[in-house]
């Protein structure tokens, strides 16, 4: 009986005249790193189902077929199973709404129980042959969307992708006292703390980093003042708007590592809640959206501030 055959593929149909294969697989997003995985991996490359090599001319209406490589999950991601909140899922692509207090990916702390595992145990029992390739990642604390390729072709794509147009993020969040009205933008760069592998902080020799902000509505709650805010991010620096908002003087509600008080949430109250970007197959414009959490809505339900714009 033979072995199922789960590998990843994609076709295309030839529109150009006179072009080989490699020239035109280059064209498709296909790098020279994944054509070495083709051939010494066990992908294949096929023209109207014959094997061919990359030297292969094409000409108009020709099917060319890539047959990517059975991918072997990472020795050092253990497989579980868990509740996942899953948005969308493609053959390419798995869009999950990640829970406060889980991590994305095991550390030393975390090293089981993180979403990583449990869309490890997924694809496991789904008999998909893939690895977990974080997209677009959340903190331990921080809610919301994320992105997740299933296959190393399609990060690839996405990683190309936001370099040159890249990716809608929203976020909402809490932070502590009044910000001005209207919308601001907060660009300073950010690099690493000294003495710290965790800490961020604005420095004048860290890497460029862009947030813009928006105020939804003034808070006061227990004689604490909040403001309830709507962030977009522009670059993707490790833990930017919470330095950023710590640089402003303005924390994050919950943040203790970065200035924030724990009296009212037991976490930072950030969370992603607008993920957008163009399909790396379809082209299609994607745009997914997760509703505010509990704990969030109710810190600002206890006080009736004014909500500037429909979320």
């Amino acid at each position: 009986m033979n072995k199922p055959d789960f590998r990843f593929r994609l076709q295309f149909e030839v529109e150009e005249q006179n072009i080989l294969l490699r020239e035109f697989l280059h064209s498709k997003g296909i790098s020279k790193r994944t054509l070495t995985a083709l051939k010494y991996e066990g992908g294949a490359l096929q023209v109207n189902g014959t094997e061919r090599t990359v030297r292969h001319p094409l000409v108009s209406g020709d099917r060319v077929t890539v047959v990517f490589p059975e991918e072997r999950p990472s020795e050092g991601l253990r497989p579980e199973d868990g509740a996942l909140s899953v948005i969308y899922e493609d053959e390419a692509l798995l869009i999950l709404d990640k829970p406060a207090n889980r991590s994305t990916i095991p550390s030393r702390d975390h090293p089981d129980g993180s979403l990583a595992n449990w869309v490890a145990g997924k694809f496991k029992k789904e008999g998909v042959p893939a690895t977990v390739h974080i997209v677009t990642r959340l903190d331990r604390d921080t809610s919301g969307l994320l992105c997740i390729a299933k296959n190393r072709h399609i990060h690839h794509l996405l990683s190309e992708q936001f370099k040159v147009r890249g990716i809608y993020r929203n976020y909402l969040a809490i932070a502590e006292g009044h910000l001005p009205s209207g919308r601001f933008t907060i660009e300073q760069p950010i690099g690493r703390k000294e003495g710290s592998i965790i800490e961020r902080e604005v420095r004048e020799d860290g890497k460029y980093a862009r947030t813009d902000v928006e105020l939804l509505s003034h808070h006061r709650v227990n004689g604490e003042e909040l403001s309830f805010i709507s962030l977009v991010l522009h670059t993707g620096r490790t833990h930017q708007i919470r330095v950023h908002l710590q640089w402003s003087g303005h924390p994050l509600a919950g943040d203790d590592l970065y200035g924030g008080a724990r009296k009212l949430i037991e976490r930072q109250a950030l969370h992603c809640g607008v993920l957008g970007f163009v399909h790396p197959l379809t082209g299609e414009e994607m745009m997914f959206r997760s509703e505010i959490p509990a704990d969030m809505l109710q810190l600002i339900s206890k006080d009736h501030g004014v909500i500037s714009r429909k979320l």
